[in-house]
């Protein structure tokens, strides 16, 4: 059974991605990948989200641009671990999907690693598997 699950939004962001399957792999540590938008199926999300859990997995790893959307959704669906990787995109170059990764409501915990840094999304998911 895989220990992470891995989004993004858009087929276009699965190379930004990609660098933390290697670290996961590296590690000896299992993970699902699936794209899957917050704006655009946001009941697909959600079922992937809310079933994560009862699948087994322990940590998300959400990564996205712009307004960042789908770490903060993923986090209000469920009680697991949630680490956002911002990716660089549009005329602010990531700076965006920064804040609206780190600047959440509270009660929306997401961990947020810097931008296009998803070794360290990857990193950190280790750790907290190592807890």
């Amino acid at each position: 059974m895989p220990d992470v699950l891995i989004l993004v939004g858009s087929e276009s962001d699965k190379p930004k991605i990609e660098p933390a399957f290697e670290v996961l792999n590296k590690a000896g540590v299992s993970y699902e990948f699936h794209v899957s938008s917050a704006h655009r199926q946001p009941e697909q999300t959600a079922e992937l989200v809310k079933a994560a859990r009862k699948k087994g997995f322990k940590v998300l790893i959400a990564g996205a641009g712009l307004s960042a959307a789908l770490p903060g959704f993923a986090a209000s669906l469920t009680d697991l671990p949630v680490i956002g990787v911002p990716f660089a995109a549009g005329p602010l170059n990531g700076l965006d999907a920064l804040l609206a990764t780190a600047q959440l409501p509270s009660g929306v915990p997401v961990a947020t690693v810097g931008i296009d840094n998803v070794k360290n999304a990857a990193l950190l998911a280790i750790r907290i598997l190592q807890v």
